[in-house]
């Protein structure tokens, strides 16, 4: 093994099944996977058929990195099908809705 593989005591491997969940607005949960010491986080979140945030989502302190696991995802202006990987850059924000439905993996880098 190389010495720049990581050890498997340093992997964290959470189960989706076994993810809190938290409905952080109608229609929207978000289940928390990993957060690191520094702030950096993931999640799945999971909209229902129509479900839409209620408020513009800003990216801040940093960038927000989406793949649309499953269902169709807008941002306010166009629709993005499963397969797809969003960057949303900090200080930029969008309308996150669903009129299918979907399930997004998000990271934040940065917090």
């Amino acid at each position: 093994m190389h010495p720049e593989i990581l050890r498997q005591r340093d992997y964290v491997a959470v189960s989706l099944a076994d993810a809190p969940v938290r409905e952080v607005f109608p229609g929207i949960r978000l289940r928390p996977l990993w957060k690191s010491p520094t702030g950096a986080h993931a999640n799945v979140l999971e909209m229902a058929p129509g479900a839409s945030w209620p408020r513009p989502d800003v990216h801040e302190p940093g960038p927000e990195e989406v793949y649309v696991l499953a269902g169709t995802f807008n941002d306010g202006a166009r629709d993005y099908p499963a397969g797809t990987f969003l960057h949303a850059p900090a200080g930029s924000w969008h309308l996150p809705a669903t009129a299918t439905g979907c399930t997004l993996f998000l990271f934040y880098p940065e917090g």
